[in-house]
């Protein structure tokens, strides 16, 4: 490896350190892939079994490494433009509809494949600097009692484009004056699987060890529990840890042999939505539109459709407890086709403490555009919305410590479905995690069934 090569890659890993997780292992995973492209491929296809009538559809391993290899080009490519990027960094234990809690942001400015600035701040900071009054999501009212809707609550769409919109605007409105060219959101589980490739890490001052099983739960200690057991500790300054661990980090990861390993970091984290992407130049973002890590709700989507979106309400970091599961029965013998969807809440915390408590959620499914809501179970009073050219369903839930709340959802299909040529699309919520995944399909054909994990979007077709 050359010295051009070796300085490119040490400036990739600088930005994982703020968070940025993907960029540098595209520089890795560029010369990983020139060499290994039928191992990686034969990697990223999951393919069910084929006893199974209900397949999920695979994704085209192929095109991810070709959008993959069209961004390294971009970014890295020596005429001198500056790329500047919005990188929001969300913590997915107390789980917003984005994929977590926007507690803080960085500004990255990337020259000839160079990292040639870094800034990372408090989004509580920039909060303080927006004075305009603008009308919250109805749950922040609601649940929350939060009268002005502001940056570090911006990620209240499942859609990460609308998301980005969102975050520049309140940016701007606390005077930000960078024009940004592209915008990365990172959860906070891609720091639990960044550690499982440099091991265990320790910061000098702190006595905390942070490793791949308890590194997101640690840090939020670090930088929440003392300051909300000491209202006199000053706050500026609570997340200096995050600055000093970049050294430390540069130096394992940049030590690291398993290129492999990074190389597939990277795409199981854009898979799993815990990065998600997006660009203001077109063909970079049809690009990355191209292999779905875009986050975008798929509202041109015709057929059957299906995401559950949680939104945690309690402002504490309850989600790190939260146990879900889901399955979906769709009867299409009758005349008009109707849907039950059931999600199983656990809330496995055992008492309360200064991160835990009951649960309290704002749920919306996502349903095909038409759908009727029939019935509900453990659910609050539904409001029912469009959005993305879907039906939406809304409903305040709660689950108390210790125990598990099942609800159920009934509804029926819209007039204009196609039960002829059934195919199901089910999104995942960025930062929920592996949800295991039941579908059971009955129809003039037979009944089906798939057992599945839902952590990433999938695809279903009756065949």
């Amino acid at each position: 490896m050359n010295q051009e090569h070796k300085r490119a890659i040490k400036s990739i890993i600088i930005i994982c350190i703020v968070m940025i997780g993907l960029y540098f292992a595209f520089h890795f995973g560029k010369a990983y892939v020139m060499n290994n492209k039928e191992s990686i491929a034969a990697k990223a296809l999951k393919i069910a079994d084929k006893t199974y009538s209900l397949l999920p559809v695979a994704a085209d391993s192929k095109k991810e490494l070709a959008v993959l290899d069209q961004m390294v080009q971009a970014l890295t490519e020596k005429n001198g433009k500056t790329w500047t990027f919005l990188v929001l960094l969300q913590n997915n234990m107390e789980l917003r509809p984005g994929g977590g809690f926007l507690g803080q942001y960085a500004i990255i400015k990337l020259k000839d494949g160079q990292v040639v600035s870094t800034f990372l701040e408090d989004a509580n900071l920039l909060d303080q600097r927006i004075s305009a009054k603008v009308a919250p999501p109805y749950p922040f009212y609601r649940m929350m009692q939060i009268k002005n809707w502001k940056f570090r609550d911006s990620n209240f769409s499942p859609d990460f484009p609308t998301n980005v919109s969102k975050a520049k605007y309140f940016y701007r409105l606390s005077g930000g004056y960078q024009d940004f060219d592209g915008a990365i959101a990172v959860n906070a589980d891609v720091f639990n699987d960044i550690l499982k490739i440099t091991g265990p890490i320790q910061v000098p001052g702190y006595s905390a060890t942070f490793d791949s099983s308890n590194a997101t739960l640690k840090l939020e200690e670090v930088v929440e529990k003392a300051y909300i057991m000491d209202p006199k500790l000053d706050t500026q300054n609570r997340k200096a840890i995050m600055k000093a661990m970049a050294p430390i980090i540069v130096n394992k990861l940049f030590t690291v042999s398993n290129i492999s390993a990074i190389a597939e970091f990277a795409h199981e984290e854009m898979l799993k939505k815990n990065i998600m992407l997006n660009f203001k130049d077109l063909q970079l973002q049809n690009a990355v539109e191209s292999v779905y890590w875009d986050g975008k709700v798929a509202s041109d989507w015709n057929s059957d459709y299906l995401m559950a979106v949680d939104a945690n309400m309690g402002a504490l970091k309850t989600d790190y407890y939260m146990r879900r599961e889901m399955s979906y029965d769709l009867d299409l013998t009758q005349s008009k086709p109707t849907a039950d969807l059931y999600i199983k809440y656990k809330n496995t915390a055992t008492f309360g403490d200064w991160r835990t408590s009951d649960y309290h959620e704002y749920l919306r499914v996502y349903v095909p555009k038409g759908s009727v809501l029939l019935e509900r179970e453990m659910a609050g009073a539904p409001m029912t919305t469009e959005d993305f050219n879907k039906t939406v369903f809304g409903f305040i839930v709660h689950v108390p410590m210790g125990q598990e709340v099942n609800v159920h959802i009934k509804y029926e299909l819209p007039e204009n479905f196609d039960k002829d040529n059934y195919r199901l699309l089910v999104q995942k919520q960025s930062g929920s995690g592996d949800v295991p995944f039941k579908v059971h399909t009955k129809s003039d054909k037979g009944e089906m069934d798939q057992d599945v994990t839902l952590n990433k979007d999938m695809k279903f077709e009756i065949k």
